[in-house]
């Protein structure tokens, strides 16, 4: 209920864009058509292999036999 009247609005501003002959400059969309893309240029990040630790939670862990020692 109430979404009546919204509806009826986008359904009207719906058909006025489908319909209605806003006078597309087509000269600027042929200009804007026929440029060349302009492409970023493609940084890799480089990663050395020592960098990277094979396990990422090694640090938090706990080992079992520090524990043991201190009871």
């Amino acid at each position: 209920m109430g979404r009546g009247r919204a509806k009826a609005k986008q359904t009207k501003v719906a058909r006025q864009l489908k319909y209605s002959s806003s006078g597309t400059d087509l000269d600027a969309l042929k200009a804007e058509l026929s440029r060349a893309p302009v492409v970023a240029p493609v940084v890799a990040d480089v990663v050395d292999d020592d960098d990277i630790d094979e396990d990422l939670y090694a640090k938090y862990a706990v080992d079992d036999d520090d524990e043991k020692d201190d009871t």
